[in-house]
């Protein structure tokens, strides 16, 4: 069986800023047919649960309190690459949105819940590694 690494906000574990999950039934139904390795960037890179929000500002990211956590959700990202490459994943399925997973849109910066096009932190790094990524409403893509 082939393996997947995913969010683990998306299989119910409560690990995003807000201390809550985010369970998506579609990702869960993927669990008959891979591997499911699950995966927090943010907490990977030393980052608490709950946590105060955070938004990407072109190359950092910072928090709604203007905090630079930019190095954490570098750490972050480098330690999920390691864990996927470690388990032989091709693939992953990563939040949407987020600043650390979001794939094709995340919020613009400004904290006033407006998208703009972009990547989270660790899916700038596993597509740079040739990982395949998307988020939970393209799951069908797999």
């Amino acid at each position: 069986m082939d393996k997947l690494l995913v969010s683990a906000c998306l299989l119910g574990t409560p690990c995003r800023y807000d201390g809550k999950s985010k369970a998506d039934a579609r990702v869960q139904a993927l669990m008959g047919k891979y591997e499911i390795v699950p995966v927090c960037p943010e907490q990977l890179g030393g980052l608490p649960t709950p946590r105060v929000p955070s938004e990407r500002r072109g190359e950092r990211v910072v928090t709604a309190d203007g905090r630079d956590v930019t190095e954490a959700y570098r750490r972050g990202a480098e330690a999920a690459l390691a864990l996927c490459q470690q388990n032989g994943c091709e693939a992953a399925v990563l939040k949407e949105k987020s600043p650390s997973c979001g794939c094709g849109q995340i919020y613009d910066g400004t904290f006033s819940r407006r998208l703009t096009e972009g990547d989270g932190v660790t899916v700038e790094l596993f597509k740079a590694h040739g990982i395949v990524v998307c988020g939970e409403s393209d799951v069908e893509k797999l």
